[in-house]
């Protein structure tokens, strides 16, 4: 479907993996910041792997978006360079500035986290930690603000031309960004003779889940705010808003694949989990191989997402302004 259209898959791959990174980062830090600043445990433990996986989607997906500036072309390899050289409040010059302080500070950030780090002794070590991670959560809220403002700023686009859109991006960041750290987790732990080592992961999984299912039902009802908006707005707008409704184009791709595979779907087999824990104080045990197919889904639902709001908003539009 994207074939003939401005768009393709470079910019929806771009907004999906900029989007996880930040959400990685974003709830990496946060974790660590709520454990204290503690130097090891359950908290660290959990913001290590978010540390290590943020800056990669970042950097391809960054990757991505050169790619479709043309600047893989023979004779414009430094063509991207070009982006530094205006500094104004246009959205393309923001994002560039604040795409290359997310990296670096998502780069350094992971630093931290390597054991004996050459140059970077533990005291040092520990304190630049805490200093990034008070920056790497504005940073990775911006970022995953940023992926929809950029198609937001574009009233020409009725479909993207909506307020709740940045939001929508961020809830969904911050969800992938959830849902990556524990897939992580499932695919790299391996199983401690230390049953307190065990309780820690136990637990910290728990955190996790609890808050993607949090996550994902606040992405619900935002995304139904989107649809209210734009169904309850007149003129092209509303128009738009039809290719994800009864009848329209996208409509078995938004309502069956994002909205019941990727949200409605996860949160419940989620909740499954969660809710004996929070209303009856039981043990959270969650088998590696349902945390491993939800994380999965919840990252497909994140993809969906951007793919149909990309192909959405270029086959209604444009329109004059």
């Amino acid at each position: 479907m994207t074939e003939g259209l401005l768009w393709g898959m470079p910019v929806i791959g771009y907004l999906f993996l900029a989007g996880v990174g930040a959400g990685a980062m974003t709830v990496s830090a946060s974790m660590y910041l709520r454990g204290g600043s503690e130097t090891r445990g359950m908290h660290v433990d959990t913001a290590r792997y978010g540390a290590f996986l943020a800056p990669i989607p970042i950097m391809v997906g960054c990757g991505l978006l050169i790619f479709e500036l043309g600047s893989f072309e023979v004779g414009n390899w430094l063509k991207w360079l070009n982006l530094y050289k205006v500094i104004n409040l246009s959205p393309m010059s923001i994002g560039t500035w604040l795409l290359t302080v997310t990296i670096g500070v998502s780069v350094v950030y992971a630093y931290t986290y390597v054991h004996n780090a050459p140059g970077l002794p533990d005291d040092r070590r520990y304190a630049l930690r805490r200093a990034l991670s008070w920056a790497a959560v504005p940073l990775g809220v911006a970022t995953a603000v940023y992926t929809g403002i950029l198609l937001g700023a574009m009233p020409s686009r009725p479909f993207w031309n909506s307020p709740i859109l940045a939001l929508l991006f961020l809830v969904s960041s911050l969800s992938t960004g959830v849902a990556v750290i524990l897939l992580a987790r499932a695919l790299i732990h391996r199983k401690d003779a230390d049953s307190g080592a065990e309780r820690h992961f136990e637990k910290s999984g728990y955190i996790l889940t609890a808050s993607d299912t949090l996550l994902i039902g606040f992405e619900i009802m935002v995304i139904f705010l989107f649809l209210m908006f734009g169904y309850l707005t007149v003129g092209d707008v509303k128009e738009a808003v039809q290719v994800v409704l009864a009848g329209g184009s996208l409509a078995t791709l938004f309502w069956l694949g994002f909205v019941v595979i990727g949200l409605v779907v996860p949160v419940l087999v989620e909740l499954y989990y969660v809710m004996p824990k929070l209303l009856y104080h039981r043990e959270y045990v969650a088998p590696r191989g349902v945390e491993i197919v939800v994380s999965v889904v919840v990252l497909f639902g994140g993809f969906l997402l951007r793919y149909i709001v990309v192909i959405a908003g270029q086959i209604t539009g444009p329109v004059g302004v």
